[in-house]
């Protein structure tokens, strides 16, 4: 009996050897794409308190977790060297694709540094530029596994500046406060480096000017003709309501409706500076029913400044779309995890929102629109 046993074990042992061997011939399996769920994705964000940047994380994070993917958000604090460690940090972690949203806007050197330390692994830039004047081409073409999502940085300067001109238009009499025939104006300005801010100050101005004077009206004129920069930036690089609150409190000591020579117009590079300027002036019974409003206008379209719209306290703003951003950067992660190359993931969006940048194959824009209320 103890002989039929070890008789009967051997063949059971020998028949799952044979079921277990794969024939000598049997093709290799192809290597697959890792799963989305089991990519290590890490998202980079210059801070945590950016208004817009705020929606865009909501809108990305429901993005990925619909798409099966979990995203490692690290802030910086604006600064540059925190955001570098933690991108070697990420590396050394086995990161396998990182979404960058550098700190220092326009640097095509920082990017670079990102690119070397990254190696193989997939970069994706988002909202903030990585070169001017033709710079972020280079850092993109020279490696094929990186891509930028953003927005035409001019483009809200030319939409802010016709919506400020044709606005004026309609109504310079009315904002015309002291009723001297020139309209004066303030410009809150969110970073001095910022290439999205650059722009904005420059052509929400200037295409205001063409309109106005095409019209037959006198151009724009800042209020304080001792400052020759014509506007007032964050000094921290925040573009935020706090700082543009302490301006316009400041500016109201001297530049007022008992002095003749009060603000009458705020043009603002983003919705967080508007909605500092709009307290600012509230306090000082402004901008509240029944009262003059100064009209104030901003970029991007938060959830504050189309209630601000709806309740007559600001006047116009232009949508930078933060789902169309979040959609773009977790459909491009998508694809470049399951083995797409950054060029083909970009042009595989077929959204209208999205369109691929003139210049470069793997730069995509997400539109701006105006916006005046619904």
């Amino acid at each position: 009996m103890k002989k039929f046993f070890a008789i009967a074990l051997a063949l059971v042992m020998a028949l799952a050897m044979v079921a277990c061997a794969k024939p000598a011939d049997a093709p290799a399996a192809e290597e697959a794409a890792p799963a989305a769920d089991a990519a290590k994705v890490v998202v980079f964000w210059y801070d945590e308190s950016d208004v817009y940047l705020s929606s865009v994380r909501d809108a990305m994070n429901t993005e990925f977790a619909a798409l099966g993917i979990t995203p490692d958000n690290q802030f910086a604090a604006n600064n540059q060297t925190t955001q570098l460690d933690q991108i070697n940090t990420a590396i050394a972690g086995g990161a396998d694709i990182l979404v960058v949203n550098q700190v220092t806007s326009g640097a095509s050197d920082t990017a670079e540094d990102i690119i070397a330390a990254a190696g193989d692994i997939p970069v994706v830039f988002f909202n903030r530029a990585i070169g001017v004047d033709g710079a972020d081409v280079t850092v993109l073409e020279n490696n094929a596994s990186i891509a930028f999502i953003g927005t035409d940085a001019p483009a809200a300067g030319h939409m802010q500046g016709k919506m400020i001109g044709d606005y004026v238009v309609a109504n310079y009499d009315a904002i015309d406060l002291n009723k001297d025939g020139v309209i004066s104006y303030a410009m809150m300005k969110g970073d001095e480096a910022n290439v999205e801010a650059i722009y904005r100050t420059q052509f929400g101005l200037e295409d205001a000017n063409l309109v106005i004077e095409a019209a037959g009206k006198p151009a724009l004129q800042y209020f304080d003709a001792a400052n020759t920069d014509c506007y007032q930036v964050d000094q921290a690089g925040a573009w935020s309501a706090a700082a543009a609150k302490e301006y316009m409190d400041t500016n109201f000591v001297s530049y007022n409706e008992a002095n003749g020579n009060m603000i009458e117009l705020v043009i603002c590079n983003n919705d967080g500076m508007a909605e500092g300027v709009i307290a600012s002036l509230q306090e000082k019974g402004y901008n509240v029913d029944g009262a003059h409003v100064v009209p104030v206008f901003g970029v991007d379209a938060t959830d504050n400044a189309k209630a601000l719209i709806a309740e007559g306290a600001m006047t116009g703003t232009i949508k930078q779309d933060a789902q169309g951003m979040a959609a773009a950067v977790s459909q491009t992660v998508k694809a470049i995890v399951e083995g797409s190359a950054p060029v083909d993931a970009i042009a595989g969006l077929t959204d209208e929102r999205f369109s691929i940048a003139p210049e470069v194959a793997t730069k995509l824009y997400v539109a701006y629109a105006p916006y005046t209320g619904e």
